[in-house]
């Protein structure tokens, strides 16, 4: 049972959000929030799998929301739930497409993925699941955009992150090479010839080598270290 905090300015958005999810056997919604400062609070004080959140990332404080939800709660208080206390939220935004000059930012705060506002309740669901279990959520354009942010800023990668890149060993080069590929652990162990325990295994040792909340952060890690380049327009 995966756990969900809503987070949207109008209220019959959240509600209408809660229904959906709740119809789900494997969705719980436990809390909803109408602003950033609220889904802070809310996130710390109950701990959800995943914090749905609506396009906060186009207000000035977005991406500061974001990075507060899913940094460690290491300065939470001790009177904090034992589950929040050790819990980092996944963030999954709703946006809309023209939005997604927003994302590169967003997703560097901790931002588990985006969907689009006119997804199905199919796409929606599937969403989170994905998000929860720690995958990344993202569509066509917004990867295009985000590699085409990465050409034109990051064509050669920070020393800073070429030093990071050099404290992962071959087989995490060859796990994060695929990770950036958008290839799910199933198909990672296909291509090493390994099993996908031991490519979650890796995977968890890549993020907390580099710094990374998410997985999708990851994949930004590897065009920004120079791992992967990308390839022409």
């Amino acid at each position: 049972m995966a756990s969900v905090l809503v987070v949207h300015r109008q209220s019959l958005q959240r509600l209408g959000l809660r229904m959906l999810l709740a119809a789900e056997p494997d969705l719980t919604v436990v809390g909803e929030a109408r602003n950033g400062a609220e889904a802070v609070h809310m996130s710390a004080a109950l701990g959800p799998d995943v914090v749905l959140m609506d396009t906060l990332v186009v207000d000035t404080d977005g991406v500061d929301v974001i990075s507060r939800i899913t940094r460690p709660p290491t300065l939470f208080p001790v009177t904090e739930s034992a589950r929040a206390a050790t819990h980092r939220p996944r963030v999954l935004v709703l946006t809309p497409t023209s939005h997604e000059r927003h994302a590169y930012a967003a997703l560097r705060a901790g931002a588990g993925g985006f969907l689009p506002q006119d997804a199905t309740p199919e796409e929606l669901a599937a969403a989170v699941r994905i998000v929860a279990a720690g995958d990344a959520v993202t569509t066509p354009s917004l990867t295009r955009a985000l590699i085409d942010t990465v050409r034109h800023e990051h064509t050669t990668g920070s020393l800073h992150r070429e030093t990071e890149l050099d404290a992962l060993t071959r087989r995490e080069r060859d796990v994060l090479t695929a990770v950036a590929a958008g290839c799910s652990n199933t198909e990672i162990a296909t291509r090493l010839s390994i099993s996908p325990t031991t490519v979650k295994s890796h995977v968890s040792r890549i993020l907390a080598k580099i710094g990374a909340r998410a997985r999708v952060q990851a994949v930004v890690f590897a065009y920004e270290s120079g791992l992967v380049r990308p390839t022409a327009a």
